[in-house]
């Protein structure tokens, strides 16, 4: 059973350098990355926008001057 364990873990740390190898070729992106990279770019995007018109919208709101109180008045008579 030793030898087994002993074979396969030498077979292991000699296949496994070999499937690592590259072939020094560099090879091009395939569409379905692109489209995968660009689908989350989308969400980005459509993420930063509202994000991006909410901060405005917040800044307008603190930079506006307050609204003037009226004077409650008794004209009730």
């Amino acid at each position: 059973m030793k030898t087994l364990i002993g074979t396969l873990l030498a077979t292991l740390g000699w296949v496994t350098p070999a499937l690592a190898a590259s072939d020094g070729i560099v090879k091009g992106s395939s569409i379905l990355l692109i489209l995968f990279l660009g689908f989350f770019a989308l969400i980005i995007v459509f993420q930063f926008i509202p994000g991006l018109v909410l901060f405005f919208s917040m800044l307008k709101g603190l930079f506006k001057a307050a609204p003037e109180k009226e004077h409650a008045t008794d004209d009730k008579r």
